[in-house]
């Protein structure tokens, strides 16, 4: 057993460190060559520095972070310089401050600060974020794993694609990912109110929140009176949230609804659907996938949030956001970990299924394994070819990515997983007919 985990700790490592060569030494020169070949702008590409910028300006000089204005600031920072229509190789995205304007209460302890200094510890932070979401979700799937195995899910995490993508461009998904995997965990504990505030928070990024938001509220209605300290959690946070923002910038959600439009307009949001069916194609399988989604919700409602179908309800839902959602994004991905946990947690009851859940399983472990694998392949390669002949290779690690991405097929296993548990629960519910029955009839039960 030893062995196994030095094995698996050296492999890890190995994984981890050669998708951070990758990143470094293939894909940034990579795009930073077609940038220039391609006269395209580029300045600190920090999604963090937009919110930042917002903030300081609402916040010390009290000017509308929504405005053209802020955003051809955002632009001189974030690309380098502003944007030019008139220039063919320029980015469509605007980068304006498209978020609720609750973010800057978040970041107001940072805006006296100088944005390197800022960038540097949020990197900090982002990094205890990950660590946290792996061991928060871990809780939340009961899975016990040794220092050993802890370690290499950590080194796997921390050096999958999303996460250094998530890294690199100084992600608040990575922060918003943390939150939610911290109000799970707390509501799993049974600690209510405290799970629906940090909801609440996370509703900085309303797209990859509100699903999950919407079916604890389900949930909490389905059962009133044990549940409600979660509702009034994220309701009392929600009311304070927005009220401060009101306080701050009058009338801005009608700012904040215009933001997003124009986003979604200049950016050309399509879902993962979308990209690889078409854009009517994929809305209408989201339509569906959204339907299926839901049934499970609904028949799972009554699940106490100590119980295995109550887990696979979450991590459901968080990977049909992750699939719904007009963004194809792999730093998204890191949203996937509760539904990954549980899949290789349960492996070997599923691997003993049959054919079709073997098929599910090895489709699945090919597109979550191939970045590592053909990452690594490029670091052992590099010394033997040229740094060109090498940044030409950029695509590799990307084609399951693109191709058939892990949370469209980590879907298959889950499926199957939520269908045992639907089943179990049936059964339950029959046995527990039983015995009342049996009660009734007067007989004694063992």
């Amino acid at each position: 057993m030893q062995t196994n985990i030095k094995l698996g700790l050296a492999l890890a490592l190995i994984c981890a460190a050669g998708m951070w060569f990758y990143v470094e030494r293939v894909l940034v020169p990579y795009q930073r060559a077609d940038a220039e070949a391609h006269d395209r702008p580029r300045g600190n590409l920090s999604d963090l520095y937009p919110r930042w910028l917002g903030a300081r300006e609402l916040l010390l000089r009290h000017r509308n972070p929504y405005s053209k204005e802020i955003t051809r600031e955002i632009q001189m920072g974030y690309y380098g310089r502003a944007l030019d229509p008139a220039r063919p190789g320029d980015p469509k995205d605007q980068q304006g401050f498209a978020y609720p304007v609750y973010v800057v209460l978040l970041l107001a302890p940072t805006v006296g600060f100088p944005f390197e200094s800022v960038a540097t510890g949020f990197k900090w932070l982002l990094g205890i974020a990950t660590v946290a979401s792996v061991l928060l979700w871990l809780r939340v799937v009961r899975w016990k794993l040794t220092p050993g195995e802890l370690t290499i899910a950590i080194l796997l995490v921390l050096g999958s694609f999303s996460a250094v993508q998530g890294f690199k461009l100084q992600q608040l998904t990575l922060l918003v990912a943390a939150l939610l995997a911290a109000a799970c965990a707390l509501l799993t504990l049974g600690h209510r109110f405290s799970s629906g505030a940090l909801v609440a928070v996370a509703t900085i990024k309303p797209q990859l929140t509100l699903p999950l938001a919407f079916v604890l509220l389900l949930w909490t209605l389905s059962d009133w009176r044990p549940r409600q300290r979660f509702f009034w959690g994220f309701i009392v946070v929600m009311l304070l949230l927005v009220g401060s923002s009101e306080i701050v910038l009058p009338g801005w959600f009608g700012n904040f609804l215009s933001a997003t439009a124009d986003y979604r307009r200049y950016a050309g949001g399509l879902s993962m659907l979308q990209v690889l069916l078409s854009p009517w194609v994929g809305r209408v399988a989201a339509g569906l996938l959204v339907v299926a989604v839901a049934d499970v919700c609904w028949r799972f409602r009554k699940q106490e949030s100590d119980e295995p179908a109550f887990v696979l309800m979450l991590a459901l839902t968080l990977a049909a956001t992750i699939i719904i959602i007009p963004m194809f994004a792999p730093y998204n991905f890191l949203l996937m970990l509760p539904a990954i946990f549980l899949v290789v947690k349960n492996w070997r009851r599923l691997w003993a299924e049959g054919a079709i859940s073997r098929t599910g399983l090895g489709l699945f472990a090919i597109a979550l394994g191939w970045p590592w694998l053909a990452a690594v392949a490029l670091a052992i390669a590099s010394p033997a070819i040229s740094p060109a002949t090498l940044e030409q290779q950029w695509r590799l690690p990307l084609y399951t990515i693109a191709k058939i991405p892990m949370p469209l097929l980590c879907m298959i296993p889950l499926g199957l997983l939520v269908s045992n548990a639907w089943k179990e629960r049936g059964g339950s519910e029959n046995r527990g007919e039983s015995r009342e029955e049996s009660l009734q009839r007067g007989h004694p039960v063992a």
